[in-house]
């Protein structure tokens, strides 16, 4: 069975020339010219993948995404689109769950590449189990299991905080408390990470640092 996309674009001629050449692919093409029928149609069906127009006159593409995540809605691949894009809005609408960016004048060689791409990789991606409040994280340590609590129902720069404590205490006790070694694998400079480290009130044992020299 072929695999259905839909085009959220407010322009026509955009919406006409997509459709015409991911049906000529093969593709199942479903259109919407604005953010308020992609949130209909997405409610009603799940297609195996979106190609959303960032700029749009009623809802932007990112605030239509970040709805959809919020909504658990954000089950489907969704490449964004823009004509006006920029390294910024590209960043942040993968940081929110985009797959990929494309910019307009869209080729039709790296539109095709990037649907294949991104099917396939949606298609492969394991559900994400559903967690509570408290993101219980268990690592292995020199063959020994170790569990770590994350709370989750905090502001995000102090669940940030959490984390990187979390983070830098596995590694430190993986290296055996060698800051330079810890440094060089998560490709940190030695002097920023003595700082993260200070600011997290982790401390460095003295045979670590000696360790270094």
């Amino acid at each position: 069975m072929s695999k259905q996309i839909l085009v959220v674009d407010d322009e026509v001629g955009i919406r006409e020339l997509l459709a015409e050449i991911l049906f000529d692919e093969g593709y199942q093409v479903e259109l919407a010219e604005n953010a308020q029928q992609a949130r209909r149609f997405r409610q009603e069906q799940e297609p195996d993948l979106v190609l959303l127009d960032i700029w749009m006159p009623d809802i932007d593409g990112v605030t239509l995404l970040k709805e959809w995540v919020e909504q658990d809605l954000l089950t489907m691949p969704v490449v964004m689109m823009s004509g006006h894009g920029t390294i910024e809005t590209a960043v942040e609408a993968t940081r929110i769950g985009a797959v990929d960016f494309l910019e307009k004048p869209i080729s039709m060689q790296k539109l095709l590449a990037t649907i294949a791409h991104a099917i396939k990789e949606g298609a492969a991606r394991p559900q994400l189990p559903v967690v509570d409040a408290v993101q219980n994280l268990m690592v292995e340590i020199d063959g020994a299991a170790k569990h770590f609590t994350l709370p989750l129902d905090l502001p995000l720069r102090e669940a940030r905080e959490h984390f990187d404590a979390i983070y830098f205490d596995y590694h430190l006790q993986k290296e055996d408390g060698n800051v330079s070694r810890v440094a060089e694998k998560i490709g940190l400079e030695r002097t920023h990470l003595y700082r993260k480290l200070k600011q997290l009130g982790i401390k460095v044992s003295k045979k670590g640092s000696e360790s270094e020299a």
